[in-house]
């Protein structure tokens, strides 16, 4: 998941609190049983809210569901759309 993925999460952080959030946000992707109340406590440390982090969480599992559904389908991204590289702000 990209910083843009999380993006708007909660309003009023700044980029200097996505580092832990991403971190957090690729774990529970890559490591999921990896998890540990310290992950939850780092973020928490850095100002993000219970409602935050559970919105966080939840858009993990959704990304995380539609993409193996979708892998297990063979489903083909639509050719209307652009990469994500190429769609993404510099």
């Amino acid at each position: 998941i990209g910083a843009s993925n999380c993006k708007g999460l909660e309003k009023g952080k700044s980029f200097r609190t996505a580092p832990s959030l991403m971190s957090f946000c690729k774990k529970g992707s890559e490591e999921p049983k990896q998890m540990k109340f310290e992950d939850l406590s780092s973020l928490k440390q850095t100002g993000y809210s219970d409602r935050a982090i559970h919105d966080a969480v939840q858009i993990i599992g959704y990304f995380n569901y539609i993409n193996r559904i979708a892998d297990s389908l063979g489903v083909e991204p639509e050719t209307f759309t652009h990469e994500w590289e190429l769609s993404a702000p510099e």
